[in-house]
């Protein structure tokens, strides 16, 4: 067998797929019926996913339910466990009624998590002049810059 004749596996794999009288047929198939998302039992689903949620946060001090880094764990549990929920009953994640769920749970724990609003404060005088100095003198520069650059060219010329 020479090495021209000789093909790796691979490609013989990968052109046997392409040959035309192979098994290739022009009648339609019939496509695959779609699984229906049972939206009732996917209502129970989250409802179980919500209370091991429940339960996970109780052993969490309150005083920490608006501070992620300790719940983050428990809280990412309960959207895979949605999550899974939903695609093993046919459903779209999130969807309307997971969404809904997941709403009530952020109203029941973290309702109370709202931010402070911050206050702008001007910076003080020493630096705002600073701040402001730098670019007016960076400008003036650059335009001696270019006016000594064209008369230098014009002594050259």
């Amino acid at each position: 067998m020479t090495a021209h004749t000789r093909l790796p596996k691979t490609n013989v794999w990968i052109m046997g797929g392409l040959s035309a009288d192979d098994g290739f047929s022009t009648e339609p198939t019939t496509p695959q019926p779609k699984k229906l998302c049972n939206e009732s039992w996917l209502q129970w689903e989250v409802e179980v996913c919500g209370e091991d949620f429940k339960r996970d946060m109780a052993r969490i001090d309150p005083q920490h339910w608006c501070n992620l880094s300790h719940f983050i764990s428990e809280y990412n549990i309960f959207t895979l466990c949605t999550e899974t929920r939903s695609h093993i009953l046919h459903c779209y994640w999130p969807n309307s009624l997971v969404e809904t769920y997941i709403i009530h749970i952020h109203k029941h724990f973290f309702s109370n998590c709202t931010l402070e609003q911050v206050v702008w404060v001007d910076p003080p005088e020493e630096t705002l002049t600073i701040l402001i100095l730098i670019p007016v003198f960076l400008t003036m520069a650059m335009i001696a810059l270019v006016v000594w650059c064209s008369k230098r060219s014009d002594n050259f010329a």
